[in-house]
């Protein structure tokens, strides 16, 4: 297996200071041990697709492709952020990462270019895009972290159930319950 545990971050970590940090110390901790992949969300980055799309109307492959390119974004904030990290855009590049003993940040828009299953809709957003990596992978497990307090159903988007293969099994945990993610990682 070529990755155990896909980690996807959800954009949302950036709208309390200090989370993003704490949860990439967390995951640079696992990756010690673990084969890990981080598959970022859109956060603001996307968010800047959705206004723009409420104002004007983009077509709806427009506004996929730009939300798309909004995960690339937060991909290159996150190895900013992250010691070790290294950008990837594929599945041999992320196989190198890990041999090389870096963790593998996915900025996804050039794989799903050449393999994009989804429908263009807003009820496709970078969870279905992690489950689809996840499966693509071969990983059996994907933990989504989601933002500080985040509880309750209607956590991931609407296509999510059709996108999560079979054999992976997920595990939604908030920015702020740390021994959960710990936990989650070293599952």
């Amino acid at each position: 297996m070529l990755v155990e545990t896909l980690v996807k971050l959800g954009g949302g970590l950036l709208a309390t200071p200090g989370d993003l940090d704490a949860v990439l110390a967390s995951i640079a901790k696992a990756a010690r041990e673990r084969r890990l992949l981080i598959v970022p969300g859109g956060g603001p980055f996307a968010d800047a697709v959705r206004e723009v799309d409420r104002r004007v109307g983009l077509p709806d492959e427009a506004a996929h492709w730009m939300a798309v390119l909004a995960m690339d974004q937060y991909a290159h904030l996150v190895v900013s952020r992250m010691e070790g990290g290294v950008l990837v855009s594929g599945r041999d590049e992320v196989a190198a990462a890990l041999a090389a003993g870096r963790l593998p940040v996915l900025a996804p828009s050039r794989w799903l270019r050449e393999a994009d299953p989804f429908p263009y809709t807003w009820d496709v957003t970078s969870d279905s895009i992690a489950a689809w990596v996840a499966g693509a992978l071969g990983a059996p497990r994907l933990v989504l972290v989601k933002p500080a307090g985040a509880a309750g159903s209607g956590l991931v988007d609407p296509y999510f159930p059709k996108a999560l293969p079979a054999s992976v099994t997920s595990t939604i945990v908030a920015a702020d319950c740390l021994e959960a993610l710990d936990a989650a990682l070293r599952a």
